[in-house]
C-alpha cells in the first residue's frame, strides 16, 4: 500500500493515509484491524461500496467521487452493515468521529499527498 498525507482546504490534517494498490488489499480492508489509530485512514479506490461484517470497532466512511468530492459521510458506522453510493469512485475510512474531528463536509475536494 502507498501512504499519503490527508489535506482538506489546504490544510494537512495530519492523517496518514494507506491508499489500497490491488483487489486484493481492497477486500481485505480493516479486517484485520484491531482499531484504527485517531490520525489513520484507509483509501480504497475503485470502490462504491463497503462492509463492517467482521469489524472489531465503529468507522465514518466517507464516499468520494472521481474529482476526490466528498458525496456522503456516514459517521459511526456499527459492525455488521452494508453502504453503498452511486455516485463514488472511492471510498475513505477513518476512525468513528474522524470526520467530524477533521472538519470534513459534503463537497469538500480532499488532496492525497505522498508521504516522502
Amino acid at each position: 500500500m502507498k501512504i499519503a498525507r490527508l489535506h482538506v482546504r489546504g490544510r494537512d490534517t495530519g492523517v496518514a493515509v494507506s491508499i489500497t494498490e490491488t483487489a486484493r488489499e481492497r477486500l481485505r480492508g480493516l479486517l484485520d484491524h484491531e482499531r484504527l489509530a485517531p490520525d489513520a485512514a484507509l483509501l480504497l479506490e475503485r470502490c462504491a461500496s463497503v462492509h463492517t461484517f467482521g469489524m472489531r470497532f465503529a468507522i465514518d466512511v466517507v464516499f468520494l467521487d472521481r474529482h476526490r468530492r466528498i458525496v456522503a459521510i456516514h459517521r459511526d458506522v456499527p459492525r455488521r452493515r452494508m453502504l453503498f453510493n452511486l455516485r463514488a469512485s472511492r471510498t475513505l475510512e477513518m476512525p468513528a468521529d474522524g470526520a467530524r474531528r477533521h472538519g470534513l463536509s459534503i463537497g469538500d475536494p480532499l488532496v492525497f499527498e505522498a508521504a516522502s
